[in-house]
């Protein structure tokens, strides 16, 4: 293990897990594009395989995962940049079922966090989702609009069903 693992109380798993993957390390030499045109906006749910789901590997596609799988303004730069810069020529936006963002209201999530954190959380926006299929179409329809992205480039709205792996066109 390296020296500095010592000053990273925690993480000593997942350092000795890394030596382990560095070991037989086989994807270096990348060029950074998406080898296969896809860009991805999805939710940070660790129940998600981008890749999996969707029969890729990496060097693929670009990920951008954030709660709900919203299409914020970071996702809007992202999907940008790697429409003009990284080969994307095919958007998904995938949400999925039993997502903690459609649970509660931005107010009742708020006044979890405030508890957890035992910190006043009421100045910070966590986008809640009160309806997935609206959102989603909203979400889609940005995507389509942006100035920056071109209509040659596909844009689909799909819900990943976390009990089966199942992807539902919806939009």
């Amino acid at each position: 293990m390296s020296e500095n693992s010592s000053a990273t109380p925690g993480f000593d798993d997942l350092l000795e897990a890394n030596e382990a993957f560095a070991a037989n390390f086989a994807l270096g030499g990348f060029d950074g594009i998406a080898q296969r045109g896809v860009a991805l906006i999805t939710c940070m749910d660790s129940r998600i395989d981008p890749l999996g789901m969707l029969g890729l590997s990496p060097g693929d596609a670009k990920i951008f995962r954030n709660p709900g799988g919203r299409v914020t303004a970071a996702a809007l730069e992202a999907l940008v940049l790697g429409v003009h810069l990284l080969n994307v020529n095919r958007i998904l936006i995938v949400p999925h079922t039993k997502c903690a963002m459609t649970q509660m209201s931005e107010a009742e999530l708020r006044e979890v966090i405030t508890e957890k954190a035992g910190v006043d959380a009421s100045w910070i926006g966590f986008h809640v989702v009160p309806d997935q299929e609206a959102a989603l179409k909203a979400d889609v329809a940005a995507v389509k609009s942006h100035p920056l992205i071109p209509e040659s480039v596909a844009v689909g709205g799909f819900l990943y069903n976390v009990d089966t792996g199942t992807l539902d066109r919806r939009v």
